[in-house]
């Protein structure tokens, strides 16, 4: 790999690649299709910011290489790995997403860039007004893929796909593999190079899983219990809905507990502050609904808890990769009611092992037992 590189990532105290770096940067570094199966924390967008680099060091100042990610907030971070391990080279970055003003993302377009990170809504904005051309594009990376299509992207994607040269190099990178994101790597990968780290669903091995039977009227009262315990340093909460993020930030406030929401209602300016303040840790609970489940790279997370069964055993592994993060240890404490009682199990078959379950006097509403 370039000095350049290998200076930045020694800089950022780093000693041994995570095992999908390992296995994915020597492959891409080679000019390869890869199709990445890892969960969230992993040291993925490593995985092919660093390969990127090292392609692009002495070439020409023009588009050479565009991610597209299903959020602003996953966009903003690759884009921060693009500047912490580019930051000993000359290549130019530019994300590009919706929320925020559209001309300076124009006159950075305008300058030159050899990287755009970008949201494909805000990035199809741009091609529209011929602020960027894909003609000499000679990577693609498609981040988060099961995101992406889970969002309603599989559109936006065509299109774009459709302007760029057929011999490039495309990465694709997905937390999980179902047959929607199969067929999207068969139509855009050229006889790629599958790396897989841990199983098709499956979450960190450095995370530790636990269940709390819960009536539902009480989870608001476990929460607080547990969150005045003194090893909740760093919490993120995730809830379902808007409505019920703004309500369980309510009540934990009312308690006495500082938390803050971040949601799709909440604009750029306030998503940013809350992830913010949480990262400096001036708010050790964020309580947010799926929106945030994808693309946070916050160091430090020591819990996370689901107030919600989450409707889709997938979500849960996304969820829960927000904390034991790049072999840090983290906890995942799942709220289950009766009638999520199904769900969980459905989440387990996934996971394929059981969650254990604990129970504290005053809450528990029975004893579930754990179905082989």
């Amino acid at each position: 790999m370039a000095p350049e590189v290998v200076r930045a990532v020694a800089a950022a105290g780093y000693r041994a690649p995570t095992p999908i770096q390992r296995d994915a940067i020597p492959i891409a570094m080679q000019g390869r299709d890869v199709m990445g199966l890892a969960q969230t924390g992993t040291g993925k967008t490593a995985a092919f910011t660093l390969p990127i680099l090292h392609r692009l060091l002495g070439g020409p100042r023009r588009l050479r290489c565009l991610i597209l990610t299903p959020t602003r907030e996953l966009c903003q971070q690759v884009d921060e790995s693009f500047r912490k391990y580019g930051q000993f080279t000359s290549v130019e970055v530019a994300p590009i997403y919706g929320g925020v003003p559209y001309e300076p993302q124009e006159k950075a377009l305008q300058r030159g860039v050899d990287v755009i990170v970008a949201t494909p809504g805000r990035f199809i904005d741009h091609m529209e007004k011929r602020n960027a051309s894909l003609e000499s594009l000679e990577i693609l990376v498609l981040d988060e893929a099961d995101r992406m299509l889970d969002m309603g992207f599989a559109p936006q994607i065509s299109r774009i796909v459709s302007g760029v040269p057929p011999y490039r190099q495309t990465l694709l990178f997905s937390a999980t593999m179902p047959p929607e994101v199969e067929a999207l790597a068969r139509k855009y990968l050229r006889r790629p190079v599958v790396v897989q780290v841990g199983r098709r669903s499956s979450a960190a091995s450095t995370v530790r899983h636990a269940v709390y039977p819960v009536p539902r009227g009480r989870k608001n009262d476990l929460l607080v219990e547990l969150l005045r315990q003194p090893e909740m340093d760093s919490v993120l909460v995730f809830t379902r809905t808007k409505s019920g993020a703004d309500r369980v930030v309510h009540d934990l406030r009312d308690a006495g507990i500082e938390a803050t929401a971040m949601h799709a209602d909440k604009s750029q300016a306030q998503r940013t502050q809350a992830i913010e303040q949480f990262k400096r840790g001036e708010i050790r609970v964020l309580v947010a609904t799926d929106i945030a489940q994808r693309g946070l790279d916050i160091s430090g997370i020591t819990h996370v808890i689901n107030y919600d069964v989450p409707s889709q055993a997938e979500d849960y592994v996304h969820r829960i990769g927000r904390t034991g993060r790049a072999a840090s240890s983290g906890d995942a404490f799942t709220f289950m009611a009766a009638d999520e009682i199904a769900m969980v199990r459905t989440i387990e078959r996934v996971l394929g092992q059981p969650i254990e379950r604990i129970s504290i006097p005053g809450y528990d509403f029975g004893t579930v037992a754990v179905e082989s």
